[in-house]
């Protein structure tokens, strides 16, 4: 009866269950025909999920590594964001880098535990911890004195890092986390805060170290954040386009079966436009190409329509649909 308190709520239903079975029965037991372990199943498609995830997240944390060691922290370069506030405080007070990335991180990583979920938390606890064991543990040999490669590279691999570990469902810098968060308190967006916080880092850099330090750091935060975006959009950026037009049937079958891609539509009413106040029925068609691909279909969409009223938007990320089944023909 002890170890019976031990067993989670739904185990101790099913036993009580079993032992009052007899007794409405006659003391027959009927055995289920498949019965079910403690464990749950698991797919291989969550196994692998798993196994894509944590590839991101070592390989992010060792180019961030690679970056910080053997490019930024022997030239007394920095990042923006917590990275760069560790790299500044390492430098000024003698602290090693690996724990002061853990304790400044620590109160991020909580903050994103009650606005991100537990999952994340724990993923970026990890990533932060692996981050700081492997400056604390891995030697990387300085690469190059040039400072200009130095900031370029530096930031590149650090960038690549950081995006790495965002396609793993983690991060290895929590100033994204307080922005999305101030972004829910205060009218601005997430990019304006980040880009506050980063001016007052390489403020205070230039003030205490130097200012050629602070200008070279600038290029390196540059060349990081570039390269996150590249890591987590890649070269097939894709594009959204709406196109509103009275041929829209044309278009559509064109689209879907001439350029074999998705497209999607829908009914709206014409406000203003050209001829002023207008109150006609039209379909506006949504479809999602590559950055490469825009032109060809725009040149398709006023072979039929030349008057057609095109709207762009650039789409971070695409799952499923006719995307990458079939080139542009």
């Amino acid at each position: 009866m002890l170890l019976e308190q031990f067993l989670p709520p739904r185990f101790r239903t099913r036993k009580l269950a079993r032992k009052a079975a007899p007794a409405a029965s006659g003391g027959v037991v009927a055995e289920p025909a498949t019965a079910t372990g403690p464990l749950p199943s698991i797919s291989l498609q969550a196994v692998g999920q798993w196994l894509v995830q944590g590839f991101f997240l070592a390989a992010g944390m060792f180019s961030a590594a690679l970056g910080l060691k053997g490019f930024l922290l022997p030239n007394g370069f920095i990042d923006g964001g917590v990275t760069g506030v560790s790299l500044l405080v390492s430098q000024l007070t003698g602290v090693p880098l690996s724990l002061l990335i853990v304790l400044i991180n620590i109160p991020f990583i909580g903050l994103g535990y009650y606005h991100l979920g537990k999952k994340f938390a724990i993923k970026t606890l990890l990533t932060i911890l692996a981050l700081a064991g492997t400056l604390l543990v891995v030697s990387f040999p300085a690469l190059t004195q040039d400072k200009l490669l130095i900031a370029v590279f530096g930031g590149f691999f650090l960038g690549a890092g950081i995006g790495l570990a965002m396609r793993g469902g983690g991060v290895l810098d929590g100033t994204e986390i307080l922005a999305l968060y101030l972004s829910r308190k205060l009218p601005i967006s997430i990019g304006d805060i980040v880009l506050v916080i980063n001016i007052v880092i390489f403020g205070v850099a230039a003030w205490l170290l130097s200012i050629e330090t602070a200008l070279y750091s600038i290029l390196a935060y540059l060349s990081a954040a570039r390269t996150v975006d590249f890591v987590l959009v890649g070269i097939e950026e894709y594009t959204g386009l709406t196109i509103i037009s009275f041929h829209s049937n044309e278009i559509r079958r064109m689209i879907t079966d001439k350029l074999r891609r998705g497209a999607t539509v829908y009914e709206c009413t014409q406000g203003y436009g050209t001829h002023g106040h207008q109150h006609l029925k039209v379909e506006a068609i949504f479809t999602v190409v590559t950055r490469l691909e825009v032109v060809s279909l725009v040149d398709e969409i006023y072979k039929i329509d030349s008057h057609a009223f095109i709207v762009m938007q650039s789409v971070s990320d695409m799952k499923g649909g006719l995307i990458k089944k079939h080139p542009l023909r």
